[in-house]
């Protein structure tokens, strides 16, 4: 049984910044609009309108690449896919690091493409025996459920709180989701989870 309450004293969670971490429950609205077939950009404000994050990018290399940044344009994070037979896979590094950088933040896999519920495994870089340890996190959700759900073990850490979705929205490449994130929980680091959700379905 899952635990869906917050456990408070709790170490925080800090993936990306302490400064993406917050004594308080973060609620976020994030918007995503499309471009063309492979151009995504996502704006993610707080409940009083303050832009917080910017995720944009395109396809590279074939692959999908995304981009996060501060809302002076500053990029705090590279995310990159990589596209197997039976799965897919993104590398997140700091910055707007190559692909060759060895200096990666996290990586998340999906172990399968064959259920209608999606999940994704998230490895942190001390945890590189992929395959045969379990994942420091995991993201679940699909399209069809309007879901979005990131653990650690059977503690949720955030959720989607409201997904604004209409197929008027669809149509016109909009999509808004209200997002709740737990106290001290990187809220950047869960904007990434729910883009690459998000991006792995399109």
């Amino acid at each position: 049984m899952e635990n869906s309450g917050w456990d408070y004293g709790v170490p925080i969670i800090n993936i990306v910044g302490e400064n993406f971490c917050v004594p308080y429950t973060m609620e976020m609205l994030v918007k995503k609009r499309i471009h063309g077939m492979s151009n995504a950009h996502y704006d993610v404000f707080d409940i009083s309108g303050n832009l917080l994050l910017q995720v944009d990018g395109s396809l590279w290399k074939f692959q999908k690449k995304r981009v996060m940044r501060d809302p002076a344009g500053i990029p705090l994070l590279t995310m990159r896919q990589k596209s197997f037979k039976w799965r897919k896979e993104w590398t997140v590094h700091p910055g707007e690091s190559s692909e060759d950088s060895n200096d990666i933040l996290f990586r998340v896999e999906q172990p399968s493409p064959l259920h209608i519920k999606t999940k994704l495994e998230v490895f942190l870089p001390n945890n590189n025996n992929i395959g045969k340890r379990a994942p420091d996190f995991y993201v679940t959700g699909s399209f069809t459920s309007l879901s979005f759900k990131v653990y650690r073990g059977k503690t949720v850490l955030c959720q989607v709180a409201n997904h604004n979705y209409t197929w008027g929205s669809i149509c016109k490449g909009k999509e808004n989701f209200k997002v709740r994130v737990h106290p001290e929980v990187d809220y950047s680091f869960i904007t990434a989870l729910l883009v690459i959700l998000e991006e792995n379905e399109t």
